[in-house]
């Protein structure tokens, strides 16, 4: 039974946020969707990711290669994503059943805070995923540092 973290970017962009998630969900063990909604971030995080240090690269695939199943990170626009993730990472509002919260060991949605519909947005995944009995935190970055602010 896993848990949606909710992570309300407002000193860091997604472009620095994201690797550090999911350098975290690596040294867990898990496989990793990030899942988004349009094709056209994603491949733009593709190449952030491939423009990382070199001590901190993630192996990662953007989603229609060959070797899909066999990516430890996904990029995806696609809820079933074929590298088997137990972690999936939505960006840009993308959207997260309760049933896949409950399925997976986390998943973390991740929204823009200077940008009142990704706001609004998060609120109402927030809503939808508590209401439906799912485990959730809500973490945010404007002290300076992150802190867990909500949890239900």
């Amino acid at each position: 039974m896993g848990a949606a973290y909710f992570y309300h970017l407002t000193r860091n962009p997604l472009e620095v946020t994201l690797p550090v998630l999911l350098g975290k969900a690596r040294q867990a063990g898990w496989k990793i969707a990030v899942r988004g909604g349009d094709p056209g971030l994603l491949e733009w995080l593709d190449e952030k990711l491939w423009l990382g240090p070199d001590d901190g690269f993630l192996p990662h695939g953007l989603a229609g290669g060959a070797h899909d199943a066999l990516q430890p990170i996904l990029l995806t626009t696609v809820a079933d994503a074929p590298n088997e993730a137990s972690c999936v990472m939505a960006v840009d509002g993308a959207q997260v059943a309760a049933e896949e919260v409950e399925a997976l060991d986390r998943v973390c949605i991740l929204f823009d805070g200077t940008d009142p519909e990704a706001v609004q947005h998060a609120r109402g995944q927030w809503k939808a995923l508590t209401g439906a009995g799912c485990k959730a935190q809500y973490w945010s970055e404007e002290s300076g540092r992150w802190e867990k602010k909500a949890e239900a």
